[in-house]
């Protein structure tokens, strides 16, 4: 089952839930490492780097139990194996967030270097400078990154860029070291927010989180505890733009709508109604057209790159030209040349997408080339015309739980095989 096949001219039309974030939820395993006795994490997404880092974690000795609402018990007192294998996190680019809290509470970690997504660039030199700034003696020795410390020491920790995952271990390990740590150019996106709300439920001291100065002062301890998963703002975001682009309408409920101004904004500006009310948001295009946005990605709150691809695709049956601007990762338009063999007209020069807008698209067989550029191909399969195969779907399975059940339940005809 590699591939979805997407008949579409179905307008996307109803009502859903909102799963849990994948950014979020991924860290928040990896922090269970530095409670001692059971955490109990709740809207947990099904999903398989969700799945991975499960077995990651079980693998190093943790016990977990999932139940049927796939709400995850785990206890981490006892991992006799410290190390995070090639052949388990090879596709997960989030295994290297094992390497701060093993160094923090077991004093060792050896975490092969990470895998993932083919989107350019993302070094794990932030993460391991932070680290040895806090005392830890760090080797990398084929392919493996070794870490050892007897206790972290608090330290100042400035960023030579902004890094979520880099923000993320380094806030981790901090919670169990000596002293006070400050992060400085932290990632301020609510992912990292959400981890710290998890780490001081625990009795972590965190202040600071949702700016660039995070503050953390050590605790010789920290216990496990419940943590409800915040909402994926990415999944949001793409089931919005899925409704705009059939000329369709939404609601979304157990949205994180304080996240996603930029993305509204945006929406707004191709001609939807959007509606928000505490924790729903609602999208109506009226059977429009969408007009053309320019986009331009930064770090939050700016417009997030994970949304980069999804308003591609919406853009190419707007009407009218748009130029889409990149700034975090040099490879992030693999998605053109596929969308292209749909009858996009999109012509990249450097970091931009220069978008002339058609009147539709036609459905063919394409490839998805990461997680992001899987969703901007389901998107323009869902407005082209006739059928649309996306092939090499395990990219999408690891960061939207079951879409196309969703989509299907929204009017789509979405068929898995």
């Amino acid at each position: 089952m590699n591939k979805i096949t997407i008949t579409g001219g179905h307008q996307i039309a109803g009502s859903i839930q909102a799963s849990g974030a994948k950014n979020a939820v991924l860290p928040i395993l990896a922090a269970t490492i530095v409670g001692q006795g059971e955490s109990h994490i709740s809207r947990v997404p099904h999903l398989h780097d969700v799945t991975t880092m499960n077995e990651l974690l079980a693998q190093m000795g943790a016990r977990l139990t999932v139940d049927h609402h796939a709400d995850i018990t785990i206890n981490t007192d006892h991992l006799s194996n410290q190390t995070a294998p090639y052949e388990t996190v090879k596709s997960m680019r989030a295994s290297i967030l094992a390497l701060g809290p093993l160094v923090a509470r077991y004093g060792t970690a050896k975490v092969s270097l990470p895998g993932g997504c083919q989107i350019g660039a993302r070094p794990v030199d932030l993460h391991i400078k932070g680290l040895q700034a806090m005392g830890a003696k760090i080797e990398v020795v084929d392919g493996y990154i070794h870490a050892t410390c007897d206790r972290l020491k608090g330290n100042r920790i400035v960023m030579d860029k902004v890094t979520v995952t880099g923000t993320e271990n380094i806030l981790i390990a901090a919670t169990l070291a000596k002293g006070e740590t400050l992060i400085e150019n932290a990632a301020i996106e609510p992912e990292v927010v959400d981890l710290a709300k998890y780490l001081k439920a625990m009795g972590a001291d965190i202040s600071g989180e949702g700016t660039s100065k995070i503050y953390i002062q050590g605790k010789d301890q920290l216990t496990g505890t419940h943590h409800a998963v915040m909402p994926d703002r990415i999944e949001i975001g793409t089931f919005l733009v899925a409704a705009a682009i059939t000329g369709g309408s939404i609601t979304i409920h157990n949205s994180c709508n304080d996240d996603l101004d930029a993305v509204f904004d945006k929406l707004t500006e191709t001609g939807a109604s959007v509606e928000t009310t505490t924790d729903t948001v609602t999208l109506n295009m009226h059977g429009k057209r969408p007009q053309p946005v320019d986009i331009r990605t930064a770090p939050h709150p700016a417009f997030p790159t994970d949304m980069q691809a999804q308003f591609c695709a919406l853009n190419a049956i707007a009407e009218g030209t748009s130029v889409i601007t990149e700034t975090l990762f040099e490879n992030r338009f693999m998605h053109v040349e596929e969308l292209n063999r749909m009858g996009a007209n999109i012509h990249v020069e450097g970091n931009q997408a220069i978008i002339k807008g058609v009147d539709h698209l036609s459905g063919a067989p394409v490839t998805a080339t990461d997680l992001r550029a899987s969703a901007s191909l389901v998107l323009a399969g869902l407005a082209a015309q006739g059928q649309t195969e996306v092939h090499d779907i395990h990219y999408i399975d690891r960061g939207y739980e079951a879409i196309e059940e969703k989509m299907n339940q929204l009017g789509a005809k979405i068929i898995r095989s």
